[in-house]
């Protein structure tokens, strides 16, 4: 039983399951597993019920995407709820043609032979050879290929049960009921633009779920972010309070691995919380929170800071000292960003620091600085890495440092005479932008940055934004 239930890629942690052809659940772990597997089920039951599907209808999920995350939370989803094939569709949607290069082909194939589980299931599925012919170098691979195996690009280290891959924009979206933007936000307006053409004769409109983390600045008619939500919204005319945004402290390849976590899913009343109980899993607790765009946007600046972060680890050789010098300024520029976008910034502390400390630890962001200062990576090789995918904190530097370097944002400091940009109490933020976007200092001008003795204390910083009604909505597209 087991092999089969492998060989269909039906696993679910602590258990693992399938259907038969008329619907019941077969289990491997005996009665605990029939108990998990009905808790599922009724999961999937009462989402339909909200959805209003009749018998036979299938809940169509679709990822759009397939990077690193939006692959991981496509086979999250496959695995708990794939089983139930009469009523639950997972598919994830990526561009085809692109190309595996020999040494990844390489790669794979070694991690495939280090993984037994791994091994018998492409064996099962006659899928094998043609590893074995790409790692001789006789066949090319392509990614939407190797997906179809639970292989992503960008993270072939930990391999994913089997996905249904569609490479077809059209065909995957039209009818689905639930689409994840596993997309970067670089790339979210411009595929959600095509969607939309898909959507015009659709009677309801889909429930869509954004994992994006990233912004782009907006200066007409006031300085102002642009979301992916707000991107979606706009591209598609879907209702905002169908729209969401899921994050939180979390590594992709971690959670597929059952390591715990937690995370946030934020929008509206309408969806959230049957949202967070219907993705929520024992390893995996999702919470829900009314507050769309700030923690969209806080998700974004904190792949800032976690650039100069792996900056500043590569150019000190991992100094402890070095490091937290390091964390008590940009967190400090992280508060002050804070207090001018929301209203109530001591709510969001907690959510940003955390999710701040693992990018910080593990992320992609935090690798890319890294790179950077060893002069393995160069700023004008773009942003879009091998093996990594979008670094999207390249991007939000451009898009934080032209919002706070507005004049109509100036303000007076308390010993000054003459009324100064957010961005000049931000030498963190402007360095990056230096490095990165005008690209006239090397990594090294962080650590000169840090070492500068006319800094302040990063306290004063905090202490400015907290003496003054310092809140702009407009920065959030709000009313004044």
């Amino acid at each position: 039983m087991a092999s089969e239930l492998e060989a269909n890629g039906h696993t679910n942690g602590l258990y693992s399951y399938n259907s038969s052809p008329n619907g019941a659940t077969v289990d491997s772990n005996g009665e605990a597993g029939h108990a998990k597997a009905s808790a599922a089920e009724e999961k999937v039951e009462e989402f339909r019920r909200l959805l209003g599907k009749s018998s036979g209808d299938v809940l169509k999920i679709v990822g759009v995407g397939a990077g690193a995350w939006g692959s991981v939370f496509a086979a999250l989803l496959n695995d708990a709820y794939g089983c139930f094939r009469d009523k639950v569709q997972v598919r994830i949607w990526r561009r085809a043609g692109r190309t595996v290069d020999r040494a990844t082909a390489e790669h794979l194939f070694e991690v495939i032979n280090s993984r037994e589980d791994v091994l018998r299931r492409l064996i099962r599925r006659c899928a094998y050879l043609k590893y074995v012919e790409a790692r001789l170098g006789d066949r090319v691979l392509y990614a939407d290929e190797i997906l179809k195996d639970g292989f992503c690009l960008n993270m072939i280290d930990t391999p994913l049960c089997p996905l249904k891959v569609v490479t077809n924009l059209q065909e995957a979206v039209w009818d689905a009921d639930i689409v994840i933007n596993g997309l970067p936000s670089t790339e979210t307006r411009e595929v959600f633009e095509e969607i939309s053409r898909y959507w015009k004769e659709r009677r309801t409109m889909p429930i869509i779920i954004s994992l994006a983390k990233g912004v782009e600045a907006a200066l007409t008619p006031v300085p102002h972010i642009i979301t992916p939500t707000q991107m979606i919204h706009r591209a598609t005319g879907v209702p905002i309070e169908n729209i969401l945004y899921l994050g939180g402290p979390n590594i992709a390849s971690e959670i597929y691995n059952k390591e715990y976590a937690n995370a946030r899913i934020c929008g509206s009343d309408k969806w959230r919380k049957a949202l967070a109980e219907f993705l929520r899993q024992p390893h995996f607790i999702v919470w829900d929170n009314n507050d769309l765009v700030t923690h969209e946007v806080m998700g974004g600046l904190k792949n800032v800071y976690a650039i100069g972060a792996g900056m500043v680890a590569a150019l000190t050789n991992e100094s402890a000292t070095s490091k937290s010098v390091y964390f008590a300024h940009c967190t400090s520029e992280m508060i002050f960003i804070t207090h001018l976008l929301s209203e109530q910034p001591e709510k969001l502390a907690g959510p940003l620091l955390a999710d701040t400390y693992v990018t910080l630890l593990k992320g992609r962001n935090a690798w890319y600085g890294q790179m950077l200062a060893k002069g393995e990576l160069r700023p004008d090789m773009g942003d879009s890495i091998k093996g990594k995918g979008m670094i999207q904190g390249v991007s939000a530097v451009g898009a934080f440092y032209e919002l706070l370097r507005q004049p109509s944002l100036s303000f007076m400091l308390p010993d000054g005479d003459k009324p100064v940009a957010p961005v000049e109490l931000c030498p963190i933020l402007k360095t990056l932008y230096s490095i990165l976007i005008s690209r006239d200092a090397s990594p090294h001008a962080i650590l000169q940055a840090l070492r500068d003795e006319t800094m302040h204390d990063p306290r004063d910083r905090i202490e400015i934004a907290q003496s003054r009604a310092f809140y702009r909505p407009s920065l959030l597209g709000q009313p004044q």
